[in-house]
């Protein structure tokens, strides 16, 4: 009986399109990374800052659209289509963090906003410090 309960359940179960899943995260992950990319070169060109300076103001540029695609519910349908494709650059990170505020904003700015906005992107942090601060300590020992 478990048998013929496998075989239902997997005959009735949609077929998952890797190959299209894969493609569309490829493929979206990568025009956001062209896009920053043109901004980051822009910067260099048009606002004459050095490499430093055009990264970091590329960083905030690329993080003010993914929050503000978020905010105008934009960047949910992104989402929705490319996956990890979206989820992955950096405005994939600015999303983690306005999607809890928004969502408790009704709540309040202090116990909405502020104790819920790091509910998604602050074990990303943790990780994030964590493994780069072992990454610094073992290259510390070897070096």
């Amino acid at each position: 009986m478990d048998n013929n309960y496998k075989k239902y359940v997997d005959d009735i179960s949609p077929k998952p399109t890797y190959i299209k899943n894969y493609t569309l995260a490829f493929v979206v992950g990568g025009i956001i990374s062209v896009i920053g990319q043109i901004i980051n070169n822009s910067y260099i060109k048009f606002a004459g800052l050095d490499k430093m300076g055009a990264a970091t103001a590329t960083s905030i540029t690329l993080i003010f659209i993914g929050a503000f695609l978020t905010g105008v519910g934009i960047y949910d349908i992104i989402g929705k289509r490319a996956g990890a494709g979206s989820i992955i650059p950096i405005t994939g990170f600015a999303n983690s963090i306005v999607s809890p505020a928004m969502e408790y904003k009704r709540e309040g700015y202090v116990l909405g906003v502020g104790a819920n906005l790091f509910k998604i992107a602050g074990p990303v942090l943790v990780y994030g410090i964590g493994s780069s601060i072992l990454c610094g300590l073992i290259y510390y020992i070897l070096k």
